[in-house]
């Protein structure tokens, strides 16, 4: 337990030497400015714009997107997770773009449990629709209890997935290893459904309805990203420095982030792709860049 408590006084310790990256200090637009709902529309409860709940039960579930397609950016969500016996239920906050078989991803997703157990966070990257790149975390707080902040860093160098602030997963541009890099336009989606199939326990805890609906809570609607017209099919544009997330101090991890990508490294993951021999025989060659 003490191993425990110092590990997570770590973390808290690197949250505040990292600070914020928010590029100004404007309010949060309301939900309708960036984003609508894209089905389950009687399970969504709209908390006067500022707040967006979704619930799940055994008719539907519920989910949203952003108005417009992306082509870079630091996307972020804060997010409340259900917070009954949730085995089963997969709250998601992605980037995507069409999917037409050959399509790019950037996931989290989180995984519910059983009443006492803790969440698994899961993140993925698809590019050029090659996906398997899983990678799952235990979170060093209840995700039930309160908001946190969830954010995608995509620029042409690197994404990095982050935790209030707090790097979990770095993914390079490795192309010239011939390693697949989502350079499609991609939008924003966000959706509360039933993954009873493999969610939880590989798919053998399926959701218990008698403790639905299971409902989770999202506000921050506030997108940091290069938007992409409708007709285009290319990011190029969003590759410019003109948007601070492309400056050269967004290339690469700093020293800060670096120790506290580490410590989750050391203590937190729980499952890595790249150590997985059963699935991947041979190391994937970006393997070695993370």
């Amino acid at each position: 337990m003490g191993c425990s408590y110092f590990m997570v006084g770590e973390l808290v310790l690197v949250v505040l030497l990292i600070g914020d990256f928010t590029s100004s200090v404007s309010s949060d637009p309301y939900f309708d400015a960036n984003y609508g709902i894209t089905w389950g529309n009687n399970h969504v409860v709209n908390h006067k714009h500022q707040a967006v709940e979704l619930y799940l039960d055994q008719s539907s579930g519920a989910g949203f997107a952003s108005k417009q397609d992306y082509g870079s950016g630091f996307i972020s969500m804060q997010i409340k997770v259900p917070n009954k016996d949730s085995g089963g239920v997969v709250t998601a906050f992605y980037l995507t773009s069409v999917d037409d078989g050959n399509r790019d991803e950037l996931d989290f997703e989180f995984l519910g449990n059983r009443e006492g157990k803790p969440y698994t966070l899961q993140t993925n990257v698809f590019a050029h629709g090659q996906g398997g790149r899983e990678h799952r975390i235990k979170l060093w707080f209840d995700p039930t209890a309160d908001f946190h902040t969830y954010k995608i860093l995509w620029n042409q160098h690197h994404i990095v997935f982050f935790v209030d602030n707090i790097p979990i997963r770095y993914f390079k541009n490795n192309i010239f290893l011939g390693v697949g890099y989502p350079s499609k336009p991609m939008r924003i989606v966000v959706s509360l459904w039933d993954g009873s199939g493999w969610a939880t326990d590989g798919g053998k805890t399926k959701i218990d309805w008698n403790h639905a609906p299971f409902r989770a809570y999202f506000k921050g609607f506030k997108i940091e990203g290069c938007p992409i017209d409708k007709n285009s099919w290319t990011i190029e544009p969003c590759n410019s420095d003109k948007y601070w997330w492309n400056k050269q101090k967004y290339w690469e991890l700093d020293p800060t982030e670096q120790k506290a990508y580490g410590i989750v490294k050391r203590h937190y993951v729980t499952y890595d792709y790249c150590t997985d021999k059963v699935n991947h025989p041979v190391t994937p060659p970006e393997c070695y860049q993370q």
